[in-house]
């Protein structure tokens, strides 16, 4: 049975995710990574996050709560499927990750790995697995999918000892219209009641198309069928901050040109506890790219983190409720894109 995210039907640009996990690795591994890995630029402190004090941009607290930065592993798929899940969660340690989000669990050339084995690892190298993407559905009757293996994706999550347990699937399984986006709820909340029963919260992860519109009635955008239609206890939202504003700008007129604006932040600024998780990637604004952006390393692009960051962990209650996930889908060199997010968004403070 396989354990990997069903491959994004949005974006024929995207990688699959069926191939992305490695497992752990022994001796042969580990020298690999000490060539592979990038070296830390000098001034670096002794988690490898370079450049916090001073490139830190302003003299107010730092944006990013404590213990709460992550990274999606697919951003890392090669490095694990080559090297395996240690010497890259070492990595991680010392760019100073302190959790990791899944999406996928044991394919890869570098061995066999149990969950138990997974578990310990990442908790021997500081980093709290915190939830993990799987497929929403599937037509093939065993695949490791919420519709098609409940059970079995649970036992799985709850074995790692996960808190979230998500997918990273559209709710288009019956289609764009309002009905369709209902039934897709109602599936939802089953997966969110037997999550909360094994007291995990189960979430969806955006991409830009659930932005769009209902076809049979474009002055509804699915998205906000998708909050209303589904119990806010039993079903949370994990916002890909990137394609959210990817969705602004693909989807802020209707199909007949009339003006349907909306702000990704306010999403959250209204019903904050439906967000606890983020994935932060990041884009230059390229109007002439019909997705509005070309994707980059965190920190190179032109999505404001400061104002983002700062506006929902600054709501009272909320500065340690949320986690935040760097990730990039195809980086050029993935050591590099996951050692310069941490750099930058450790740098990021608070306007005074």
């Amino acid at each position: 049975m396989s354990r990997f995210s069903q491959p994004d039907p949005e974006l024929t640009h995207r990688l699959s995710r069926r191939g992305m996990l490695g497992v752990a690795a022994g001796a042969t591994a580990a020298a690999l990574l000490g060539a592979a890995a990038p070296a830390t630029a000098a001034g670096g402190n002794a988690t490898g996050v370079t450049g916090t004090a001073s490139g830190a941009k302003g003299r107010g607290r730092p944006v990013l709560p404590p213990g709460r930065l992550g990274i999606q592993l697919y951003s890392l798929r090669d490095k694990v499927s080559t090297l395996g899940f240690g010497p890259v969660f070492a990595e991680l340690e010392r760019y100073g990750y302190d959790e990791v989000e899944f999406a996928g669990y044991t394919q890869g050339s570098a061995g066999p790995i149990t969950l138990a084995q997974l578990k310990r690892l990442a908790r021997n190298h500081g980093l709290n697995p915190i939830g993990s993407h799987v497929g929403y559905y599937s037509d093939d009757p065993n695949a490791y999918t919420f519709a098609q293996n409940l059970t079995k994706v649970l036992d799985e999550a709850q074995a790692l000892g996960l808190k979230h347990i998500g997918t990273a699937s559209g709710p288009f399984r019956y289609g764009s219209t309002v009905d369709a986006w209902k039934r897709a709820a109602e599936d939802f909340n089953t997966y969110g009641a037997a999550a909360k029963a094994r007291g995990m919260k189960f979430y969806q992860h955006n991409h830009s198309e659930e932005f769009s519109f209902a076809t049979d009635n474009p002055k509804v955008r699915l998205y906000d069928i998708l909050l209303k239609e589904t119990d806010p206890d039993l079903v949370y939202l994990e916002m890909d901050i990137y394609w959210a504003y990817v969705g602004q700008f693909r989807f802020s007129k209707r199909p007949d040109g009339t003006p349907a604006p909306f702000e990704p932040l306010n999403y959250v600024l209204r019903q904050p506890d439906r967000y606890p998780l983020f994935h932060v990637k990041d884009g230059e604004s390229d109007p002439s790219n019909p997705y509005g952006y070309n994707m980059t390393d965190v920190g190179d692009g032109d999505i404001d983190y400061q104002r983002f960051i700062s506006a929902v962990t600054r709501l009272r209650g909320h500065r340690m409720a949320h986690h935040w996930q760097a990730e990039h889908d195809n980086p050029a060199e993935s050591f590099t894109f996951a050692r310069r997010s941490s750099a930058h968004l450790h740098s990021l403070r608070e306007k005074c």
